[in-house]
């Protein structure tokens, strides 16, 4: 096992700091202007010389017409359905990182892909090259942490030559940034984004759970010297651990030339989001405000992703991220591919598309643009809000800038419509690919598309999904053509005039059980797994070389069912006070029949517990098997009985 990436710990000094710097050369070292004083909050200070501003110094000049104007019209592959005109583009460089921020990565660490798996270094100039050629003009490179990689001067250098990129800039921890900047601005590096969560020495060892703080200074400090201007500081704000600390770092710009980027907390797998936890916008603004009631509001520029403040008289600036708050989805100008070679066309999606595989797999230069247009083609208008995000499966923030998704890759017709079954979705602009459009006729339910037609067959049944209550499709989403199973109910259950997990507007929504009262919750599901003769023999004697597959197969069956909540988006999580799975063998079927069993207090309920459980351990029986035999059919997946909620019992007969 490769382990953990940490650079070497020394030996810190001890900053006793809580306030900002000022200009003077009293004190010897100062952390952002080559020296100065450090100043008390509320403590009285006068300084013996004023602020010196450094030098900028001129860029590198460049070989080629870099800031020239692009005559040809920008590209159909990099503008989506809604005219957005995607021209900046992230590329991670790396998955690892030397520190362990508790916002973008588990304590634990996450699992780095194989070093084969990742892009190469000509594989990422190839895509840019691509993607300049088609009308990006910036590209940041992020990571991870890019400065740990060791060709990141050379890949900066190469693509300073890609004729019409205006914009090469970086996303950077700081650890590494002092002693490899004066290298990367010779480069080509025309812009520095530093992250940066509080100024004070203890607390950064805490969030970071890394030692490093001065090291980020020493960073800040080079990038003003060499003429970085404004650098930008990143602040991800967090209830209860660096709120405080707002104005500390808005006098920061006072005078110096930073821009302080506030960033509203954001939810990514492994970082334990919680609404408390995020501080808005507009409280972080009051809270400057009552301290200096004369900021301003800049000008906001064309897809800019922060809303931008001056104090008059300050050298800096201050800016807010508000990607939970106030999304800025409508000008969103960004793609992302990751480490691994993944097309991101949205940072809270965990839709991804794999351009690594078609390089690989020898894709001309018009296959991959046909794949890359497909993916941001089917970008939504906007992400699903900060408590759909929270509940989604996504890559943790490290990752993002691995699992090999490929829901955005073209779909294959005929899988899309398993069972004879077309299950359309309830928003235009999520289709199943750019040939396949959903025609909508009034306000009701989508008709078939005629393409799917074909495929279908005129006759077979179809099962529409609308969450409006005038529409003239069956409420219930059942097909009209099939008779529902049996069932007999304890209690009335009361017609449902829309979906519970889809909003009149057709968007994912978690049901609030707030109000709910905790009730004794029981959930029965069951599965039938039809083995063949082959391997119903085997696990029968129990000679299957993988092992006892009945064992295996209870074990997933109650870890699903603990797992639920994270597997199925919209599920609530529930403290399950017992779960039982049983498999009984059925000689005259050659089958296994599985049971699963769920049970907790709460206010809801724990079907989908026991269905999750039932058919995980049907899955982990086909695993266990599939080596003696591919012909392993599962079947029956169902809710047996359920008690305990509002609507009254269930039980199937």
């Amino acid at each position: 096992m490769r382990g953990d990436f940490q650079t070497p710990r020394t030996t810190e000094p001890t900053y006793g700091w809580r306030g900002s710097v000022c200009g003077c050369q009293r004190g010897g070292r100062g952390w952002l202007t080559g020296g100065g004083c450090v100043l008390e909050v509320g403590t009285p200070h006068t300084c013996p010389q004023p602020v010196v501003p450094p030098t900028p110094l001129q860029m590198p000049s460049r070989p080629r017409p870099f800031l020239g104007e692009r005559a040809a019209p920008f590209s159909a592959f990099l503008t989506d359905s809604f005219g957005r005109r995607h021209s900046y583009l992230r590329i991670s460089l790396t998955e690892r990182c030397n520190l362990r921020c508790q916002y973008c990565m588990p304590e634990e660490g996450v699992p780095l892909t194989p070093k084969a798996d990742l892009l190469t270094t000509e594989e990422i100039l190839t895509l840019a090259r691509l993607f300049v050629k088609e009308g990006v003009d910036k590209i940041r490179l992020t990571g991870g942490e890019p400065l740990i990689r060791p060709d990141v001067v050379d890949i900066v250098a190469q693509l300073r030559r890609l004729e019409g990129l205006r914009t090469i800039g970086i996303t950077t921890n700081g650890i590494n940034l002092a002693r490899l900047l004066p290298q990367l601005q010779k480069a080509g590096l025309s812009a520095i984004n530093i992250s940066l969560d509080t100024l004070v020495p203890a607390k950064f060892e805490f969030i970071v759970r890394r030692k490093g703080f001065h090291k980020v200074m020493e960073g800040i400090h080079k990038a003003i010297e060499l003429g970085y201007s404004p650098v930008k500081v990143n602040c991800v704000v967090m209830r209860g651990l660096n709120e405080d600390e707002l104005l500390d770092f808005v006098a920061l710009t006072e005078g110096l030339p930073l821009d302080v980027r506030f960033i509203e907390y954001m939810p990514f797998d492994g970082n334990r989001w919680n609404f408390k936890k995020m501080v808005s916008y507009k409280e972080m603004l009051d809270t400057l405000r009552q301290q200096w009631p004369e900021l301003e509001k800049l000008p906001e520029e064309e897809s800019s992703t922060a809303k931008a403040f001056k104090i008059p008289g300050f050298r800096g600036q201050v800016s807010f991220i508000t990607s939970m708050s106030e999304h800025f989805c409508g000008t969103c100008n960004r793609l992302r591919i990751t480490a691994d070679g993944n097309l991101k066309v949205c940072l809270f999606g965990n839709s991804e598309v794999s351009l690594r595989d078609h390089l690989r797999g020898g894709a001309s230069e018009e296959e991959l643009l046909r794949v890359i247009g497909a993916a941001v083609g089917r970008k939504k208008r906007q992400h699903a809000g900060m408590f759909s995000i929270s509940q989604m499966k996504n890559r943790p923030m490290i990752l993002i800038e691995l699992f090999l998704m490929r829901q955005d890759s073209p779909p294959a017709l005929p899988s899309t419509f398993r069972n004879s079954l077309c299950v359309q979705v309830l928003r235009h602009r999520v289709s199943f690919s750019s040939q396949i459009v959903t025609l909508w006729k009034g306000g009701g339910v989508p008709q078939v598309p005629l393409v799917a037609q074909q495929w279908l067959g005129s006759s077979l049944p179809q099962r529409h999904f609308s969450s409006h209550p005038d529409s003239d499709a069956n409420p219930k989403c059942l097909s009209p053509t099939e008779p529902q199973a049996p069932a007999a109910s304890s209690g009335p259950l009361p017609d449902s005039k829309q979906l519970t997990h889809v909003d009149t507007e057709g968007r994912m929504a978690m049901v609030d059980v707030g109000r709910k009262p905790d009730t004794e919750r029981v959930a029965v599901a069951s599965a039938v797994v039809l083995l063949g003769p082959v391997a119903f023999k085997l696990i029968q004697e129990n000679q299957l070389k993988k092992g006892d597959a009945l064992a295996v197969a209870q074990l997933a069956g109650i870890q699903a069912a603990k797992l639920t909540s994270q597997l199925i988006p919209l599920c609530h999580h529930v403290a399950l006070s017992h779960v039982q799975v049983q498999l009984e063998l059925d000689r005259a079927r050659h089958a296994a029949v599985i049971q699963a069993s769920c049970r907790a207090r709460g206010p809801t309920g724990v079907e989908m517990e026991a269905l999750t459980s039932a058919a995980t351990a049907a899955l982990a029986l086909y695993d266990m098997c599939k080596a003696v035999s591919r012909d392993i059919v599962l079947a029956e997946i169902k809710l047996v009985s359920k008690t305990g909620g509002q609507r009254g019992d269930f039980h199937r007969t």
